[in-house]
């Protein structure tokens, strides 16, 4: 079965960086569009970044355009977030997601806190 398993998760003070990364397994991951998103609290979920399957596009939400990168290694079946020069408004669980058969597939996320 399909399954989503993110790591990398931490408290940062604001300007610091993190990297994410989610492990998949239970499908062919690299014919498969990979995405990022985020929930902080009393917010609605947003969607961060989403990278294809072979990885030759990539896009970002307005927020974090330019700090954030996605990659993906399909050698390893994991998909990645860079995040860089983090803001206070970046904290939220941070989710990765694949649409498969018009299903939505999720892992159990990770909390990034960025605070001084």
């Amino acid at each position: 079965q399909v399954q989503l398993v993110e790591s990398g998760g931490d408290l940062v003070q604001p300007g610091g960086s993190l990297r994410l990364s989610c492990a998949a397994s239970g499908f062919t991951f690299s014919s498969y569009t990979m995405r990022w998103y985020r929930q902080a609290p009393g917010k609605e979920r947003e969607l961060v970044a989403f990278i294809t399957g072979a990885g030759g596009m990539t896009k970002y939400a307005d927020s974090v355009k330019g700090r954030f990168t996605i990659s993906r290694d399909n050698t390893k079946n994991t998909v990645y977030l860079q995040m860089d020069a983090l803001k206070a408004e970046d904290t939220a669980v941070y989710s990765c997601n694949v649409e498969r058969w018009g299903r939505n597939y999720w892992g159990q996320g990770t909390q990034v806190t960025v605070s001084s």
